[in-house]
């Protein structure tokens, strides 16, 4: 019993909003292990902030997480889509960012209808609909001044075929987008299959103003090291 106990008092100091199962630095371990690319201490983040929403009532699917960590080139891969009901990496897949946003690393974000950027922060995933890029998901912006314009401003995730490795060999980085998270068209729609009606995604970049001011994060403050490691 006092062995039970002491678990649930570090527990409680500690205060990360994250299930049991998927709040264990093995579990964080074993994940990023498969995803090469993403820090922990990004994907600490990402599960704490989705946790969060989830307690909220905002996050229907609770067994899907997608990470975009923006502070990483576009020649490299940084979407990862994870199962984390099974523990499992899914997806780990190269995506764009918007015009504006900059070149091969993206250093400027935005929440205004025609600014071409991308948002930061997170989203939840909603419908399908077929448009002008063809299969494409809507994604909805659950931060206030952050990315709740996402939906008037139609950024959704959609397969371009701007996004592909030869694109990184001519360009020496991907296309970009108006502001969405484009993908690679040969992955789109089993992408967008799995993560659509209701799953997390979660858009990183080391901004110390949204770090600092989410709401998704207020929890995660009170860990010591864990914002400062990812400002790194």
């Amino acid at each position: 019993m006092k062995r039970l106990l002491l678990s649930i008092a570090v527990a409680l100091a500690f205060a990360v909003p994250m299930r049991a199962a998927d709040s264990s630095e093995a579990v964080i371990a074993s994940l990023v292990t498969q995803a090469p690319g993403l820090r922990p201490a990004v994907l600490r983040l990402a599960l704490a902030a989705a946790t969060r929403a989830e307690d909220s009532g905002l996050i229907p699917n609770r067994n899907l997480l997608t990470v975009i960590d923006y502070s990483l080139p576009s020649s490299q891969p940084r979407l990862f889509i994870f199962d984390l009901a099974k523990h499992k990496l899914l997806f780990r897949e190269l995506v764009a960012h918007g015009k504006s946003s900059g070149g091969n690393i993206a250093n400027f974000f935005s929440n205004s209808p025609g600014s071409l950027a991308t948002s930061l922060g997170l989203f939840v995933t909603a419908d399908t609909y077929n448009g002008g890029n063809g299969y494409s998901l809507r994604l909805r912006g659950l931060e206030e001044g952050v990315n709740d314009m996402a939906w008037d401003r139609a950024i959704v995730l959609h397969g371009a075929s701007y996004v592909s490795q030869e694109a990184v060999k001519v360009l020496g980085r991907l296309g970009r987008s108006w502001g969405c998270p484009a993908v690679r068209p040969e992955v789109s729609q089993q992408i967008i299959d799995t993560i659509r009606g209701g799953s997390p995604v979660f858009a990183y970049y080391p901004d110390q103003s949204w770090l600092s001011t989410s709401a998704f994060l207020k929890q995660v403050k009170q860990v010591g090291g864990v914002v400062a490691n990812a400002l790194r």
